[in-house]
């Protein structure tokens, strides 16, 4: 059975970093796609970044290009997503999620960036 379960998020100050981790069972991370995607109050859901399969290859969306990393831990079997120079616009409900196409999902974890 596959699970996705992220970290607690947090309120961050502006310019400020957080980093989100997402502990996968169920399945080996890097043996499937792994995204990040999020979803702002009153918005719809936005793609964030993805690390390819047996890759190290990442892809972000351009908005946050420069200002996320994301990667993951293979033996710790888990995604992370780190996130600097935060902005208010960055506040929203992450979602760790597997696959091409989106399958799987973990439960979301509240970022709120504000001073």
């Amino acid at each position: 059975q596959v699970q996705l379960v992220e970290s607690e998020g947090g309120l961050v100050q502006p310019g400020g970093s957080l980093r989100l981790s997402c502990v996968a069972s169920g399945f080996t991370i890097s043996r499937d796609h792994m995204n990040w995607v999020r979803q702002a109050p009153g918005k719809g859901l936005e793609w964030v970044s993805r690390i390819y399969m047996d890759s190290t290859y990442t892809n972000y969306v351009d908005f946050v290009k420069g200002r996320f990393t994301i990667a993951r831990d293979n033996a710790k079997n888990t995604l992370y997503l780190q996130m600097n120079n935060l902005k208010p616009e960055d506040t929203a409900v992450y979602y760790c999620v597997k696959g091409w196409v989106l399958t799987n999902w973990g439960q979301g974890t509240q970022v709120t960036v504000s001073s």
